[in-house]
């Protein structure tokens, strides 16, 4: 209960500080992800201002050429939606979700609902979620910060079907981390890069094989756009 009402007075403080932030950016729900193949949405958590920690992982991203959309926890499904509609136009690319506390507890049930519309997430990454929850069977890979000694410490489960990998970090012994900092730790930053490169990079060989093999032998796939 005390949990429940210390959270529920953040919410009032902070209210008026992020509905701008949230009215400005459920303009641009899908617009910048139109001409790329993958989707990475980081979710920030309560009103939008106590997880700044997704715009600096947004630059560290970007300076290695991968562009990523920073959005609010409160907007989770309207982008819920939009990934599933730029997923059934034929957009197949890896979606990767990734969020801190109230938008970490959003990045799970994004996943959910994708699950629902048989839309894969290739990952998953939660930095301090509120509450626990189960992972659904469509993500293949998921890792959860938290803080078992923190009252937010919620714990990511395998959920019905859930075959991929799953990591709970606990960084309760972490020295100087706390709840409201968790989600800017740059080794946390520099392990999450190096999972989305990896996820981006398996999918940019597997592309560049399967349109080798579609192919005919010894025509490139640029020759014949020439033809």
């Amino acid at each position: 209960m005390i949990v429940k009402n210390t959270l529920a007075l953040m919410v009032a403080v902070g209210i008026l500080a992020g509905s701008a932030y949230q009215h400005a950016n459920a303009k641009e729900v899908g617009k910048s992800s139109a001409n790329r193949a993958y989707q990475i949405y980081l979710l920030k958590g309560l009103a939008d201002v106590f997880s700044s920690g997704m715009d600096f992982l947004r630059a560290k991203l970007q300076a290695r050429g991968i562009v990523s959309e920073v959005r609010s926890h409160a907007a989770v499904e309207s982008l819920a939606q939009a990934a599933i509609a730029r997923w059934r136009s034929g957009s197949h690319g890896p979606i990767i979700i990734i969020g801190h506390s109230l938008g970490a507890d959003a990045a799970i049930v994004m996943a959910q609902r994708l699950g629902s519309a048989q839309v894969p997430v290739a990952l998953l990454v939660t930095f301090g979620p509120v509450d626990s929850a189960p992972v659904p069977a469509n993500v293949r890979h998921a890792v959860n910060y938290f803080q078992s000694n923190s009252v937010w410490h919620g714990r990511i489960t395998a959920g019905a079907g859930f075959q991929g990998v799953l990591e709970n970090v606990d960084l309760a012994q972490a020295r100087g981390i706390t709840h409201f900092n968790i989600e800017k730790v740059a080794q946390l930053h520099n392990a999450t890069v190096t999972k989305v490169l990896a996820v981006i990079s398996t999918h940019t060989k597997a592309t560049a094989q399967q349109s080798s093999r579609e192919s005919p032998e010894g025509v490139s796939a640029t020759n014949q756009s020439k033809q």
